[in-house]
């Protein structure tokens, strides 16, 4: 099993490399050619860090443990790829975001304002920002939040979208692959938003990091060929 998943790896890199998405990717900006990404070990929590970020308010360094009740902070032109438990996140830059949970297990997140990837196990978690509430299940998901309005792309999974503005207003969203992204403004609207701002290739780097895979290929005829948005 695992050299099944090393060799696909490593085709995954040599395709990327085939037709140039690698030049533009998360792989190549961590300088990854000679380090297949790999699920992390045992007492290390970041992977990737570019830029500051502050953890509880510490300059975090590589070695920094990121727990299930921390909050991280970014700043200008910084971007942290990390796991807890068996969610792993893509933090951008100018971000802040708070977790809850219990030891490694995270069930809520804060996003307060910035742009977060996530991938996440099967157990049921919940995430906010200052307009909506978020269900999630077994999930690939994108959001991006600001005051009055949050970006939210269900990537693959389920979905249960709230405005908090108006507690009746929700959405249950079951999606495959970047099928149905959301506005949730403040005044407590949601409506139909384009796909933009985060990649597929983000997506099988940081379900890789914990010892997965996504629902889909980049590669995958069914959806057209590689993926370039």
């Amino acid at each position: 099993m695992a050299e099944d998943m090393d060799e696909t790896r490593r085709i995954f890199l040599l395709r990327m490399l085939a037709t140039g998405l690698l030049a533009a990717s998360p792989f190549a900006r961590a300088g990854l050619l000679g380090n297949v990404p790999r699920a992390l070990p045992a007492g290390q929590s970041i992977y990737s860090l570019n830029g500051e970020l502050r953890v509880n308010g510490q300059v975090a360094t590589p070695g920094t443990i990121i727990g299930s009740n921390d909050t991280l902070v970014t700043g200008y032109g910084s971007q942290a790829i990390f796991v807890v438990g068996k969610d792993a996140f893509l933090l951008r830059e100018n971000s802040e975001l708070h977790l809850s949970g219990d030891n490694l297990l995270v069930d809520g997140l804060r996003l307060v304002t910035g742009a977060l990837l996530s991938v996440f196990g099967k157990s049921r978690h919940h995430l906010t920002t200052l307009t909506t509430t978020i269900g999630i299940r077994g999930t690939g998901l994108y959001v991006e939040a600001q005051p009055d309005l949050s970006y939210v792309c269900t990537c693959y999974g389920k979905t249960a979208i709230g405005a908090l503005a108006n507690p009746a207003n929700t959405e249950t969203i079951e999606s495959k692959h970047h099928d149905a992204p959301r506005y949730v403004q403040a005044d407590g609207s949601i409506r139909p938003a384009p796909f933009v701002n985060h990649s597929d290739e983000e997506l099988m780097l940081i379900e890789t990091l914990v010892g997965r895979t996504t629902p889909f290929a980049l590669f995958d005829d069914s959806y057209g060929g590689p993926k370039r948005y």
